[in-house]
C-alpha cells in the first residue's frame, strides 16, 4: 500500500483553456489562502489485484498522529498486516517510529528513494484530481472545495482503468 498527503487550496489550479480570438479569459479567485490537507492510500491486493483508494480531510497540516491515526483505521478495514510505502517526510519517519516503538506487528515499512515521488501511484491520484477534475474550478468556500475533491476521488475510486493508470505513471507493473 502506497501513502502520501497533498493540500488542496481555495486558489484554483490554472490550466489553459480556449477563448474566442481577441478576449483573453479572465478567471476571478479569492485572494484567500485556505487550504484541506488530505491523507491517501492506494493498495493493491496481492492475489486478486484488486486496487482500491483510501483518503481522510484534515483542516490543518498533517502530523505524525493523524498518519498513525489513518493507518491505524486502514488496517481495522483490512483486517491484515500492511505493507505501507513512503516517503521520507519527516511526519512519515516520526509516525512509524512511534508505531515500531509499540512493536505494531502489523505494519511492515518499505522507504522510497529520496526525492521520488514519481515512484509513488498515490502522487498519479493527486495530479487526476488537481489538474484534471479541479483544474480551473474555483471553489465557493473550503466545503464546497471539499465536496468537489471527494467527487473527484469517489468518481477515480469507480473507474478501474483510473486506478491501474496511477501504478502505469509511477511505472510500476501490475
Amino acid at each position: 500500500m502506497f501513502l502520501d498527503e497533498t493540500g488542496f487550496m481555495l486558489q484554483p489550479v490554472n490550466r489553459h483553456t480556449w477563448a474566442p480570438r481577441g478576449e483573453t479569459p479572465v478567471q476571478y479567485a479569492w485572494d484567500r489562502h485556505d487550504r484541506l490537507s488530505v491523507i491517501g492510500a492506494v493498495s493493491l491486493a496481492p492475489k486478486r489485484r484488486r486496487i482500491s483508494t483510501y483518503f481522510r480531510f484534515y483542516n490543518d497540516n498533517v502530523h505524525a498522529t493523524d498518519v498513525i491515526a489513518f493507518l491505524r483505521s486502514l488496517h481495522r478495514s483490512i483486517r491484515r498486516p500492511l505493507i505501507i510505502v513512503l516517503d521520507r517526510w519527516s511526519v512519515h519517519r516520526s509516525a512509524v517510529r512511534q508505531l515500531q516503538s509499540r512493536r505494531s506487528r502489523w505494519l511492515d515499512v518499505e522507504w522510497l528513494p529520496a526525492y521520488a515521488p514519481d515512484l509513488n501511484p498515490v502522487e498519479a491520484m493527486w495530479s487526476c484530481t488537481k489538474h484534471g477534475d479541479l483544474a480551473n474550478y474555483l471553489a465557493d468556500d473550503l466545503f464546497d472545495l471539499g465536496d468537489a475533491i471527494v467527487d473527484s476521488l469517489i468518481r477515480q475510486r469507480d473507474d478501474r482503468r483510473i486506478k491501474q493508470s496511477y501504478f502505469h505513471t509511477a511505472r510500476l507493473d501490475l
